[in-house]
């Protein structure tokens, strides 16, 4: 089928979750292109995020999401207490991805639970559905949890993943936003740290035992202010993306788009992942293969290697090409003669009594 037709017919559900900036930053990309196919109707589920789309969204659920600790990990407890199961329930029901050609999720779990109930195709475009391949790094220690929920948390029938390396033939390198494209990099020698999943104070009291100069984005203040060494900003994305350019290094968890980001620029990067988080320590993994520092956690145990960061590392050499648009076209090419059937094929929106089974 010529995509000219696509183009014409497509009406297009794009789901992105909402927990974290990196989902959010790589729609930023890949809205526009969609959009190029035809009608695109944008959801967000969770609200854990700094980032805003340029875009008007058509549905904003609360979703599913983990909640973060202030020491590094993920709070299971707190992660429990922002379920709100009813509600997540009619998100799900009340989502009628019938009206869709085509429905596409970054590990967005409304939309691919409503497609699951409802027998209709989800394509999943997302870096966790390149986590889960089985040719993608996994950490030496089995995480069962973690494991299953990142294979359970998101179903969907196809999947096309980005990460570091291209693992797999459905797998893609990074989406590199226009924004840090287009960057002027100099080197001024302060060092970038983004570790939301830590207090202020708890990253003073490490970052100050060195002799560098720290620039921290967090999400914990809204003013600028400097404690010795440290200098603590709110996240906004202009002046993240200003010290992005003019820093020698970046010093962040092990999430996916920030340290591709790092790379892509040519900075040196140290990443630290967080506990309790299986995504991050594959992440972890992938990039200690690479060359790229790994800290286990923010503890002064590890202060020889932070300082060995500091004085003798170097930048990671690996070019990620801007190739956004032609694995939209693959994926549109795909998967749109399926999605263009007839809607009185679809399998009737009732809800199926073994989605009740997996939630109670």
């Amino acid at each position: 089928m010529l995509l000219t037709q696509i183009k014409i017919r497509m009406k297009i559900l794009y789901a992105i979750q909402g927990t974290g900036n990196g989902h959010l930053s790589r729609a930023l990309e890949i809205i526009p292109i969609l959009q190029q196919y035809g009608e695109v109707d944008i959801l967000i589920s969770g609200n854990q995020s700094q980032v805003t789309l340029p875009f008007d969204v058509h549905y904003r659920f609360h979703g599913l999401s983990f909640v973060a600790s202030k020491s590094g990990g993920i709070s299971y407890f707190k992660s429990l207490l922002n379920i709100k199961l009813v509600r997540l329930i009619n998100e799900i029901r009340k989502l009628k991805v019938e009206r869709y050609n085509l429905v596409i999720s970054d590990f967005e779990p409304i939309s691919a639970w409503a497609c699951a109930i409802r027998n209709i195709k989800c394509v999943q475009l997302s870096h966790q559905a390149a986590v889960m391949h089985k040719n993608s790094p996994k950490p030496p220690i089995k995480h069962v949890v973690g494991n299953y929920v990142l294979n359970h948390y998101c179903p969907s029938n196809v999947n096309y993943g980005f990460h570091f390396e291209k693992y797999a033939e459905s797998i893609f390198l990074p989406v590199i936003r226009k924004q840090v494209r287009e960057l002027d990099t100099r080197n001024d020698g302060h060092y970038v740290v983004y570790l939301p999943a830590y207090h202020d104070d708890a990253l003073h009291q490490f970052l100050w035992n060195f002799s560098a100069r720290w620039t921290v984005f967090s999400k914990y203040t809204t003013t600028k202010y400097t404690k010795d060494n440290v200098t603590f900003l709110p996240v906004e994305n202009e002046l993240f993306l200003e010290n992005l350019a003019s820093c020698s290094g970046v010093l962040c968890g092990a999430g996916f788009e920030l340290p591709a980001e790092a790379i892509y620029l040519k900075k040196k990067l140290m990443v630290i992942p967080m506990e309790n988080q299986f995504e991050q320590q594959c992440n972890a993994e992938s990039l200690k293969r690479l060359g790229v520092s790994v800290l286990p956690k923010l503890d002064l145990i590890n202060h020889r290697a932070v300082y060995n960061w500091l004085k003798f590392a170097q930048a990671i050499q690996l070019e990620f090409n801007d190739s956004t648009e032609e694995i939209i076209a693959q994926l549109i090419q795909e998967h749109a003669s399926e999605s263009l059937e007839s809607k009185e094929t679809l399998v009737s929106p009732s809800m199926n009594w073994q989605f009740y089974r997996y939630f109670f």
